[in-house]
């Protein structure tokens, strides 16, 4: 799912390309993306775009009279430019193109869960509806951030990935921020001290900043084509059995529903696994509880990497 270093990547992409041009059309491949009746899209027709901004996850498209576009790429949903005028719709995937006298901006989502959506709002009022309450985590200080993740008891894993706790903060750049910040994603939020409160502080601002400025600097030489939640440059995210940047041992990995966790055990939780809701339930008692135990037995207990997705 694109997160908040990956929409501010659209945005700076999106500004030189759409602001300030009127929007002609919006061709819908499939229309469980529009979620939305009122205002008809064809209100919208003609009216010059005027801002884009980063509402959590989502893209707010801000047209002339208060009109808004509101899109949500949810996990699978990516942004594709041509630079032709009301160019095709990619068969199967595509499923909204937005079309300006500069190109088309086409809405694309892999897979056949169709998630991604589009909202038309026609007041500024109507739109902090879709503003889930979550503090940008970049704007926070240090006492705004503590206030915040001790609102609710919660592992901190979820606390950062809570959209009514931090805005835009997701699967891929949460595990980024824990290991920076040399903490257990299973440790409870209310039970840091004050060193680990600064140092999960300083991780948050330093991860998020230097992937907005190393995506937004890609974003400003061509259009991100390529979105993915796993990239080269991250240091466990992804890297499941791939050895860890300061220790070598090898990343870890719970997975859980669409997603997965991944952490290093010495890094991060002072060699103790964590349980893998799938293989530890299996192994029961022959789950080992420390990486050296796990090192030791790796070709009977560890499965196979799974195959990545964007």
């Amino acid at each position: 799912m694109p997160e908040l270093p990956d929409i501010e990547a659209y945005l700076t992409a999106l500004r030189p390309r759409v602001v300030g041009y009127p929007l002609e059309d919006i061709r819908l491949g499939n229309a469980f993306v529009l979620r939305s009746v009122e205002p008809p899209l064809p209100l919208l027709y003609g009216r010059k775009l005027i801002g884009l901004s980063r509402l959590g996850k989502r893209l707010v498209f801000e047209l002339e009279s208060e009109h808004f576009l509101v899109v949500h790429l949810m996990i699978a949903g990516r942004f594709r430019w041509r630079d032709d005028a009301k160019a095709k719709l990619p068969a199967r995937v595509g499923v909204a193109a937005f079309d300006f006298p500069s190109g088309t901006l086409i809405l694309t989502e892999a897979g056949t869960k169709r998630r991604a959506s589009l909202f038309a709002v026609s007041s500024r009022d109507a739109l902090l509806e879709f503003d889930r309450g979550g503090v940008e985590p970049l704007d926070a200080d240090l006492e705004r951030f503590t206030s915040v993740l001790r609102k609710e008891r919660h592992t901190l894993k979820r606390s950062l990935t809570d959209p009514r706790l931090f805005s835009g903060i997701g699967n891929a750049y949460s595990d980024e921020i824990l290991f920076a910040a040399r903490l257990s994603p299973m440790a409870l939020s209310t039970s840091l001290d004050e060193g680990e409160l600064k140092r999960l502080h300083l991780a948050t601002r330093s991860v998020l900043s230097a992937w907005v400025k190393a995506l937004c600097d890609e974003a400003s030489r061509g259009f991100p084509e390529k979105v993915s939640a796993f990239r080269p440059g991250m240091a466990v995210h992804g890297r499941y059995r791939e050895p860890c940047l300061v220790c070598a041992s090898a990343i870890q990995r719970v997975a859980y529903a669409d997603n997965e966790m991944n952490y290093c055990a010495r890094c991060q939780n002072e060699g103790r696994l964590l349980k893998d809701r799938s293989l530890s339930r299996l192994l029961k008692e022959d789950w080992p509880k420390r990486i050296e135990e796990l090192e030791d037995t790796r070709p009977n207990l560890a499965p196979k990497p799974r195959g990545r997705t964007s």
